[in-house]
C-alpha cells in the first residue's frame, strides 16, 4: 500500500518574514517621528484680534437705498495674516510670534460692513456674496495693513485703502477716494502696534462708511434709486 500523507503547510518564506519586520520597524519609526514632534517645544504663538470702537456721526445722512460691500482685494503680501513691519524704506519684514485672527481683507471688510449696519442710516447693507439686491457697491483696494517706522523710532500703524462707490444699475464709478491711517505705537512691542492697529481701524472705518453715505446719497439724488420690495 502506498504511504501517501497530506503535506504540511509550507514555512513562511525569508523574503515575507523580512517585509514583515520591515514593516513593523516602519510602523516603530513613524510612531516614533509622531511622538518626538509632538514632544518638541515650539515658539508661541499670539493671535490678534482687534476690536476698533466704531461710533456712528449723528450727522450722517439718513439713506433709503442698499448696499453690497464687496470683499476687498490686496496682494498677497498685505493679505497676509503674518503682521507686516517695514523697518526701513523697501524692507518689508513680519513679527515673529504674532499673527493676525483674520486676514486684513477680512479684518476691513467686516468692521465696514459692522460700521454701516449699526448706524442705522442705512436701509439695507450686506456682503456683496450674500446676493443683496444693492443699489450701490462699495468696492476697496488694500493697498497697506503694516507697520512703518518711516525712519522714526517708533513704528506707525499704517492703513491705506482706495474705496470707490459704484452704481450697480448703470456699473459707474459715482465717486472714488483713498484713505491712509497712520498711528503711532506707544511702544515698539507687537502688543503696542497691535492696539495702534485698533486704534487705526476705529478712525479708517467710519471714514469710510460717512463717505459712503454722502457719496450714494448726493448721487440718489440726482438718479433715484429703484423701489425694493420689503422683505
Amino acid at each position: 500500500m502506498q504511504n501517501t500523507h497530506r503535506p504540511h503547510p509550507r514555512p513562511r518564506s525569508t523574503l515575507s518574514r523580512r517585509a514583515s519586520t520591515l514593516l513593523a520597524v516602519a510602523a516603530l519609526l513613524l510612531m516614533t517621528g509622531c511622538s518626538v514632534l509632538g514632544a518638541g517645544q515650539r515658539d508661541p504663538v499670539t493671535i490678534y484680534s482687534p476690536e476698533p470702537r466704531l461710533q456712528a456721526d449723528p450727522s450722517w445722512p439718513q439713506v433709503q437705498w442698499q448696499l453690497a460691500v464687496a470683499k476687498p482685494s490686496a496682494s498677497r503680501l498685505v493679505d497676509s495674516p503674518r503682521i507686516g513691519v517695514r523697518p526701513v524704506p523697501g524692507e518689508l519684514q513680519v513679527y515673529g510670534g504674532a499673527v493676525w485672527a483674520q486676514p486684513p481683507t477680512d479684518l476691513v471688510e467686516a468692521h465696514v460692513v459692522r460700521m454701516l449696519e449699526d448706524s442705522g442710516k442705512i436701509r439695507a447693507v450686506g456682503r456683496l456674496a450674500t446676493g443683496l439686491r444693492a443699489d450701490y457697491r462699495l468696492v476697496m483696494d488694500l493697498r497697506r495693513f503694516e507697520a512703518d517706522y518711516a525712519g522714526g523710532t517708533l513704528p506707525l500703524a499704517t492703513i491705506e485703502i482706495n474705496a470707490k462707490l459704484m452704481h450697480n444699475a448703470e456699473q459707474r464709478v459715482v465717486a472714488s477716494r483713498t484713505f491712509l491711517e497712520m498711528q503711532p505705537a506707544a511702544t515698539t512691542e507687537i502688543r503696542s502696534v497691535a492696539s495702534a492697529f485698533e486704534e487705526a481701524l476705529s478712525k479708517i472705518t467710519p471714514g469710510i462708511a460717512g463717505w459712503t453715505l454722502e457719496q450714494g446719497e448726493a448721487d440718489a439724488a440726482v438718479h433715484p434709486p429703484l423701489k425694493h420690495a420689503a422683505h
